[in-house]
């Protein structure tokens, strides 16, 4: 028997006026999702432990077997691992994420936070200006690092984990009440306008119609991570495929194999088919029993509020990941399960992330479970099944009994 995790990053959401009260997973032709629905399980699980923020970090620890109140230290710790820097106990790491800030000629503290991705930025580009910051603003306090696309990494010396905003839960807001209270944080993040606005770069970025990477972000600190061996903790051999960092980092922590897919970027336009085949070949050719098929898009359009590109990323996960997966396993003949769910919403209305439930199909290409008639928020809720601890859905993967 193989494992498999399909996991749309964000998918789940609330009904939308402008889609007859449905949501983007209701909404969007998903074929292969309501074919395995069928004969599945579908219901819902709370992936957030109470009193815990609703992030990626979390959510994914959760889905992966991790209950985060025992093994989160932060987010971008796991950034860390996963781009190979080596944390002292008494380091601090810090997201730094590259954003777009309004230009007007108001104060850095009176600025509106714009884009918290600027415009998706390439990681060739973002690693200019990182360099440009780097030049301007690192100490042996404060190092910076280059990650991927908009999101990057500080570890500060001997720092101090502090309560950050993310810029994604307030887009489209003045961003003075959500600065560091941290005198030298908030002083390197007004410093980062002034040297990023007018950077050539940025003119041309300008020019093309793109989102100006005009600013320094800090979020998401946390201390040097302790994740235990999901090999060891499951009996099997895991691999993750994901184009963020924070996945990989959860990867490398638990030792996992980290796979690689050309074309994979977390964008819209990400190389869907490349992840499914690499994840086919994880489990037939390279002795894995357990693979987590990380897909960024969802949620990357849930915070930009985009309602047509979220449902084309659910659609694409559909047809260019789930049929692609489900076809080379059939063909192949090996017992296999799927679980496809979201890790937590990123409804449209608020563009940010929330703490409900999210619905999940568990598939079993060994039975009919004659469970569902389709996949979706609404259908989920009203099959009755319910997984408070989300963190336990792994075990119910592995371990299912009709």
């Amino acid at each position: 028997m193989k494992y498999i995790v399909v996991l749309g990053d964000g998918m789940a959401d609330e009904p939308l006026e402008e889609l007859g009260m449905k949501t983007p997973l209701e909404y969007a032709k998903t074929p292969m999702m309501d074919v395995l629905a069928l004969k599945s399980e579908v219901g819902l699980a709370q992936t957030i432990p109470e009193g815990m923020k609703p992030g990626s970090d979390t959510a994914n620890l959760a889905v992966l077997g991790y209950y985060p109140k025992k093994y989160y230290t932060g987010r971008s710790p796991l950034e860390a691992l996963s781009i190979g820097v080596d944390m002292e106990p008494t380091d601090i790491a810090l997201r730094c994420n590259i954003v777009t800030v309004s230009e007007d000629d108001l104060p850095y503290e009176e600025k509106t936070i714009i884009d918290h991705s600027s415009s998706e930025i390439s990681t060739e580009d973002a690693a200019v200006l990182l360099e440009a910051i780097r030049n301007e603003l690192e100490t042996d306090v404060y190092k910076y690092y280059v990650g991927t696309s908009y999101r990057h990494l500080t570890i500060w010396d001997k720092g101090e984990v502090v309560e950050l905003t993310p810029p994604h839960d307030i887009l489209g807001k003045v961003i003075g009440e959500y600065l560091p209270e941290d005198t030298k944080l908030r002083e390197m993040m007004k410093k980062s306008y002034d040297i990023l606005n007018n950077h050539p770069l940025n003119v041309e970025r300008a020019k093309k119609g793109l989102n100006k990477a005009n600013s320094i972000w800090f979020w998401g600190a946390g201390t040097r991570p302790r994740l235990d061996s999901f090999e060891e903790k499951t009996g099997k051999k895991g691999a993750m495929i994901s184009a963020v960092d924070l996945l990989k980092g959860i990867a490398v922590g638990a030792s996992m194999m980290n796979i690689e897919v050309e074309g994979a970027d977390g964008t819209l336009h990400t190389n869907y088919e490349g992840k499914a085949h690499a994840a086919v070949k994880a489990l037939k050719e390279d002795g894995c029993d357990f693979v987590y098929i990380h897909v960024e898009a969802p949620d990357e359009m849930g915070h930009q509020g985009s309602i047509p590109n979220k449902i084309t990323a659910i659609e694409s996960l559909d047809q260019r990941v789930i049929k692609v997966v489900k076809a080379e396993m059939d063909a192949w003949g090996e017992p296999y399960r799927m679980l496809v769910m979201p890790d937590h919403p990123t409804p449209i209305w608020c563009r940010t992330h929330t703490s409900d439930p999210v619905p999940y199909l568990l598939y079993d290409s060994t039975i009919d479970m004659k469970a569902s008639w389709s996949y979706n928020e609404r259908e989920a809720k009203d099959s009755g099944n319910y997984v408070a601890e989300g963190y336990k859905m792994v075990n119910k993967l592995m371990t299912y009994e009709k």
